[in-house]
């Protein structure tokens, strides 16, 4: 269905699924969430459970997604008092929209404890948003292009060039000045150079530096450093541990990014939804893990990611649900 069916259903009568024992499996779900039903509706629940084994199958499939890991820490989440720019009018909503009204607060909600937007805006002098990309001419004249969700803090003054990755990644093409190395810091890893073209990619376990063209010096940030030269063509991971061993690069994967692409060659089903959940500013919610080490190869475009998240289900025979609020069920 496209966005604007959506919203034109939600302006009318409430959110439908494509699935109408989908539909009905929601409705069916919201009505009898932590209530004790009467005997009339209880019996007329148990006459649909009994029309169609595909009925009980959607009802235990939406059980088993409100019990995943996702959903439970939103629920705890969730304020003692409601969050003003989230007032939620159930009033004259069906029980599918008050279903899905609760699943788009708490995944709101997972985003409000997860990510202090308002510390990073503060400490940024550059940051994009989820699914933007933007390219930034600097006080030396060098270009340094933001990935999705990417933040950094700059530093020029007095001869500086000195870069501070806050988050995401960060592509810098940097030019010339032998007399003022230019600098770019992450989390684990700190890079010097002083005219090439590079990236650095900052994660939760390791920084990941790419090397284009030219040459870089990679530093390990800890009380143990160790440093490493980057070739064209190479790349590094640097962690809280050690430096890893230099490895080659396929720039053409991984630069792929700057082209509005994402290109993957026999890696695992869940990183290749991680790597497009970077990108999506709704939410996904994989129930199913069965599915996670299955090998995809594909060329995604990130102009429309719901799009790319729903190529990567059909190939590798993944449901998927849609819901308001951008939330997207995978099982």
């Amino acid at each position: 269905m496209a966005p604007q069916d959506d919203d034109q259903d939600m302006n009318q009568s409430g959110f439908e699924h494509d699935n109408p024992i989908v539909d009905d499996a929601l409705e069916w779900f919201a009505r009898l969430r932590n209530t004790t039903p009467d005997p009339a509706t209880q019996a007329a629940f148990e006459r649909w459970i009994a029309t169609s084994p595909l009925h009980a199958q959607h009802y235990r499939e939406l059980e088993e997604m409100w019990g995943a890991p996702a959903f439970k820490k939103a629920v705890q989440s969730l304020p003692a008092t409601p969050v003003p720019q989230l007032e939620v009018k159930t009033k004259n909503l069906g029980w599918t929209r008050r279903f899905a009204a609760m699943a788009a607060a708490a995944v709101m909600a997972i985003g409000i404890w997860q990510y202090p937007v308002m510390m990073l805006r503060w400490e940024a002098d550059y940051l994009t948003t989820v699914g933007d990309r933007s390219s930034v001419t600097l006080p030396d004249g060098s270009v340094m292009t933001l990935d999705t969700a990417s933040a950094v803090a700059v530093d020029f003054a007095d001869g500086k060039r000195n870069i501070k990755l806050l988050q995401g990644e960060a592509f810098f093409d940097v030019k010339p000045d032998p007399a003022h190395p230019f600098r770019v810091v992450a989390s684990y890893s700190e890079v010097k150079v002083r005219g090439t073209a590079f990236s650095v990619r900052r994660d939760d376990e390791a920084d990941r530096v790419v090397l284009e063209h030219g040459l870089v010096e990679v530093r390990r940030v800890g009380n143990q450093p160790e440093k490493a030269n980057l070739r064209p063509g190479e790349m590094i991971f640097a962690s809280g541990a050690s430096l890893s061993a230099i490895s080659p690069a396929d720039l053409s994967t991984a630069l792929a990014w700057r082209d509005g692409r994402l290109i993957f060659e026999d890696q695992p089903f869940s990183r290749v939804l991680s790597e497009l959940q970077r990108y999506y500013r709704g939410t996904v919610v994989m129930v199913d893990k069965r599915h996670d080490q299955l090998a995809v190869t594909g060329n995604y475009r990130l102009d429309n990611v719901e799009a790319a998240i729903q190529t990567l289900a059909d190939a590798a025979g993944v449901s998927m649900t849609r819901l308001p609020g951008g939330i997207i069920i995978l099982r």
